[in-house]
């Protein structure tokens, strides 16, 4: 089996002790592990793959935290660096009583931003491998540089690369920035996640069908449009997959997304997926890939957090076979 690598951001989550009170009115958080490509690189990790975490901490207490959560997850944190010139990521987040959540992030800039391109290691990548990255540390920054190294470097290796656009426009100077730099980097990616309160924004485009068209962009060999409790679509060689949703009892839906990708992602770990049979790959297992990944998000669902709600392989078998 190859070995995902997430490359981006990792922080700490203050998730709300209460629920329908805005960012304002919250009085009490507790703090959780999170950022996108961590939270998948630990959905790997947890349902039995192998998962590595490309990343900068602040040598600071949330830092350690960090490591130690990655670790706990069962991520490799050999390729988290450290350092004093920057503080490690927060985002506070307020719960609507849906669980639906709201961020404020703190980072001018945050560690992660200052991960630069002479620490990616081109030896670190093989065949079989993925590699994972969303569109928080897509702003300017050497982390941007990185993460442009990095995908060369696995496609040069022969492996898959991945990317869910994640948007998150309080980060953003400039929401056409945003999405001018996603549309810049779907072409590089193998397979792109998108979200159904993402698709009109990124591509401009209202009508549904001709919007997920568009996407086929450059090296675009697999589309994966997430539709939240209804269920997720699989758009490969001019074909359509669907998978219905799974009922959750929602608490919190911070690393829903992420669950659903780790989980996709570690199906294709699982099956040894390549870059010549991808496409084969994903029209044969196409039901059962969708299936396990919206088990994957329901349950992430049912608790707080992301890393620290994600439920065991068998939790999710479990629901799938009831």
């Amino acid at each position: 089996m190859g070995k995902l690598f997430s490359i981006g951001e990792v922080l700490i989550d203050f998730i709300p002790l209460e629920k329908g009170k805005a960012l304002k009115d919250v009085v009490s958080f507790e703090r959780a592990p999170g950022g996108a490509p961590a939270n998948v690189a630990a959905a790997v990790a947890k349902y039995g793959g192998s998962s590595s975490m490309i990343t900068k901490l602040g040598v600071d207490a949330f830092g350690d935290f960090l490591v130690e959560k990655l670790e706990e997850a069962g991520v490799e944190t050999d390729k988290v660096s450290r350092t004093t010139e920057a503080n490690t990521g927060l985002a506070f987040v307020s719960l609507r009583l849906d669980g639906e959540r709201d961020f404020s992030f703190y980072r001018n800039p945050s560690a992660d931003l200052l991960l630069d391109e002479s620490e990616i290691d081109e030896e670190w990548f093989n065949k079989g491998d993925i590699l994972h990255f969303c569109s928080v540390d897509l702003v300017e920054s050497p982390m941007k540089q990185a993460h442009t190294k990095a995908i060369r470097a696995m496609k040069a290796k022969g492996g898959l690369v991945s990317f869910d656009p994640n948007v998150r426009l309080p980060l953003w100077k400039d929401a056409e920035d945003c999405k001018h730099t996603i549309l810049a980097f779907i072409p590089e990616a193998h397979i792109v996640k998108i979200s159904d309160e993402e698709l009109e924004f990124i591509t401009g485009i209202a009508d549904e069908q001709k919007a997920l068209t568009s996407l086929f962009q450059g090296e675009v060999e697999a589309i994966i449009y997430t539709k939240g409790a209804s269920g997720a679509e699989l758009y490969v060689n001019g074909k359509k997959y669907e998978s219905h949703g799974f009922k959750a009892d929602v608490q919190d839906t911070t690393g829903a997304g992420d669950a659903f990708i780790g989980g996709f992602l570690y199906k294709l770990l699982e099956n040894n997926a390549s870059m010549e049979e991808l496409e084969q790959l994903l029209e044969t297992k196409a039901e059962e890939f969708l299936t396990f990944a919206n088990a994957s998000g329901a349950l992430t669902t049912e608790g707080k957090g992301a890393i620290s709600a994600l439920p065991t392989k068998e939790d999710i078998n479990k629901l799938i076979n009831k």
